[in-house]
């Protein structure tokens, strides 16, 4: 358990800990069940158990899938989002994707991860008239976005392949990946080379690139984004764009760890 949980006795002050409960859900990128935090905490069970019922009941935390450990509920996913849209913080971030756009010519994003969708959260468009509308708070999948997949590349691979087994992965387009093994596939290339890409498999004649944004704890907190009509560029003109990008997302996590 990290030292600034604790106070001088080596306890956990009781108005702190479900606080800490919460913080240490998020920092461990995928859901915890009440052993995980037991042992994370140094808290007995009884008082683990009392504290995820609060939470759930709540809406801060909500069960996953396998029905015993605990991720990030509606609550604290709206909490997350508005942290990082608090103003000062909004207005520095502004301005570093709105250089950004200045230099590719394209729409750029941010994106987090809501609960089943990635949610845009700051988009500066493109000056020119042909462009695709998806305005800030827009939801899209996971499985067949540029933003989603480098999201689902920065997964645990067990928790992963769990995804991957039960989510339902609609055809949005001739070329949207359906086959769960190809996704996966395609998530491990994500991971290892760095940066996600959209092919054409969110909408037709759209293709984007998307690359992480790092939190201080080295989790993916969201992504930064491009995308652009095929009538401007092919995905591999649009590639070309990427180390600008993981420049312009490497000044983003300053930012968000100052």
């Amino acid at each position: 358990m990290p030292d600034d949980m604790t106070g001088d006795s080596g306890q956990i002050p009781t108005n702190m800990r479900l606080l800490l409960m919460l913080e240490a859900v998020v920092r461990n990128g995928s859901p915890m069940s009440p052993t995980d935090l037991c042992t994370e905490m140094g808290l007995p069970k009884p008082t683990v158990h009392r504290l995820l019922q609060t939470c759930e009941a709540e809406g801060f935390l909500q069960r996953d899938l396998d029905g015993r450990s605990y991720g990030p509920g509606r609550r604290l996913r709206r909490l997350s989002v508005a942290t990082l849209s608090t103003q000062a913080l909004r207005t520095a971030r502004l301005a570093i994707l709105n250089a950004l756009a200045d230099k590719v010519g394209e729409t750029c994003n941010i994106a987090a991860p809501d609960r089943e969708a990635m949610v845009y959260i700051d988009r500066i468009e493109t000056k020119w008239p042909l462009r695709i509308q998806l305005p800030v708070g827009t939801h899209v999948p996971f499985y067949c976005t540029a933003s989603g997949k480098m999201y689902l590349s920065s997964l645990k691979t067990d928790y992963l392949d769990r995804i991957l087994r039960v989510a339902p992965l609609e055809r949005r387009t001739s070329r949207t990946i359906t086959d769960p093994g190809a996704l996966g596939d395609e998530i491990a290339l994500t991971r290892n080379r760095g940066y996600a890409t959209d092919d054409e498999e969110f909408l037709e004649g759209m293709v984007a690139i998307a690359v992480p944004i790092w939190g201080r704890d080295g989790h993916v907190i969201s992504t930064l984004s491009i995308h652009a009509p095929v009538l401007r560029y092919s995905l591999d003109e649009l590639k070309y764009f990427v180390p600008q990008l993981e420049r312009t997302a490497g000044d983003l996590s300053d930012l968000l760890s100052a």
